[in-house]
């Protein structure tokens, strides 16, 4: 997975990039070898802006879910299971899956605030 784009600064030998990274990633090293990088993509809609994005102590990308989109009951053989299709917030363009309503409502209850959505 990657973030970004981010402008090069210099080229520091023949593998490896010098970039010019935002304050929020103070703490990364700036260097980077090729393999590491990714042609950046003109695809406006992909961007996602950095203050949205949330990193852990690791470094890595730390989804959320944005929005739930829909409601529906999973009927089992002896249980009806409330699920909610949920929008996250990935870095690789829109994503939707379906979870456990009662999963992602003790996670975030903060979604349920204001929905109305029809059970089917």
């Amino acid at each position: 997975r990657y973030i970004g784009p981010f402008k090069i600064l210099k080229r520091i030998g023949p593998v490896a990039y010098k970039l010019e990274l935002p304050e929020e990633l103070s703490n990364v090293y700036k260097t980077f070898h090729v393999f590491n990088l990714k042609k950046g993509l003109s695809d406006e809609s992909l961007i996602i802006p950095m203050k949205e994005l949330k990193l852990d102590d690791k470094l890595n990308f730390v989804e959320e879910p944005v929005e739930i989109m829909d409601r529906e009951i999973k009927q089992l053989r002896q249980s009806r299971i409330p699920i909610i299709k949920v929008r996250w917030n990935s870095k690789i363009g829109q994503e939707y899956t379906w979870e456990r309503e009662d999963e992602i409502l003790d996670k975030y209850p903060h979604l349920f605030s204001n929905i109305s959505l029809s059970s089917s």
